[in-house]
């Protein structure tokens, strides 16, 4: 039996998912993507195909999603777009995603994100080239490519999402680690653009930063329609504007 899952308020400075009649809390602060750790996904690049179309993950060049919301108590916004160009990684054609964070309207990071998906409809996630912005200072830290210093690609979104699937999204040592499963599918949740029906929602977790632990509501045709940290965090945002080239 599948459960309404409704937006029910803020709290903390983050909304919360709620089944009714039911109290939230963190799960599990661990993720076994079952590989006993020792991942060595098996990539060929004849096996990706250009577009990436998986429901849940939908890439089309200009489409366009903002989200606003809070991160320690100031106000978030971020602006992705898919852009008209290609990367080519380890001999595989990747999305180009920009994805670029406002924090109090000021340039936080801006970010290139590389996905690619196979002919199965899993996404695989390629790597991020990041900077940060901060007190006058820049970083790069974060960024990462599959096939350079040992990082490896991940998937952040099976072809057929299952209550149980676990699987590493990115694999950096020491820079990338985050991983994802599957918690729930076929879930209704309302935002403040609408009731969304058929969502799926992941917990996201890295052993970099143990104690924090995100939800995140993705929705057919759309992606990612709001996240929020269950646990060691009070980020929350909510996707407000969305464009579909597709």
């Amino acid at each position: 039996m599948h459960t309404n899952w409704i937006i029910i308020g803020v709290v903390a400075g983050g909304a919360l998912f709620a089944a009714p009649g039911t109290t939230t809390g963190p799960g599990a602060p661990v993720i076994d993507p079952g590989d006993g750790g020792e991942y060595a996904p098996s990539i060929d690049p004849a096996d990706f195909v250009d577009a990436v179309d998986n429901p849940y993950f939908p890439l089309a060049p200009g489409s366009r999603w903002v989200y606003e919301g809070q991160s320690e108590g100031t106000a978030e916004r971020i602006e992705v777009e898919v852009l008209d160009e290609r990367r080519t990684i380890m001999g595989i054609s990747a999305v180009v995603v920009r994805d670029r964070v406002y924090v109090d309207d000021e340039l936080a990071e801006d970010t290139s994100d590389w996905y690619a998906q196979d002919a199965d409809g899993n996404v695989w996630y390629l790597g991020e080239a990041t900077t940060s912005f901060e007190d006058g200072t820049t970083s790069d830290a974060g960024s990462w490519e599959y096939g350079v210093d040992g990082a490896l690609p991940g998937i952040v979104m099976p072809a057929t999402p299952t209550v149980g699937d676990a699987y590493r999204q990115e694999y950096y040592a020491g820079e990338a680690e985050d991983m994802g499963e599957v918690i729930a599918v076929g879930e209704t949740v309302t935002i403040g653009l609408g009731e969304y029906t058929d969502v799926v929602v992941t917990e996201d977790w890295t052993p970099l930063e143990p104690d924090v632990i995100e939800n995140k509501a993705y929705a057919p045709g759309v992606g990612v329609i709001h996240e929020e940290d269950v646990a060691g965090g009070d980020e929350t945002v909510e996707l407000v504007e969305f464009t579909s080239a597709g």
